[in-house]
């Protein structure tokens, strides 16, 4: 079955553009997902990955100065846990 959508707004096709790119599906495929969820229905993946329009917008180097800023945060002190 098939329909068609008339007059999308640009900023919604843009961001249906974006949102496929960096989920690497094509928009149709999205679009027939994102309606599936919204009603309630399953999807392939089962469930909702709401974070997957942050995934890979962060250089090499960006994700590595993140995560030298980071290091302290890996440290466990004991003295919080007494």
């Amino acid at each position: 079955m098939s329909f068609t959508i008339h007059d999308i707004d640009e900023k919604l096709d843009n961001r249906l553009s974006e949102q496929a790119r960096i989920s690497g599906k094509s928009k149709n495929k999205l679009v027939k997902e994102l309606l599936a969820q919204a009603v309630g229905l399953a999807t392939e993946e089962g469930f909702a990955d709401d974070y997957r329009e942050f995934c890979g917008l962060w250089s090499g180097e960006e994700a590595a100065e993140f995560e030298a800023v980071q290091v302290e945060n890996d440290q466990i002190d004991e003295d919080d846990w007494r």
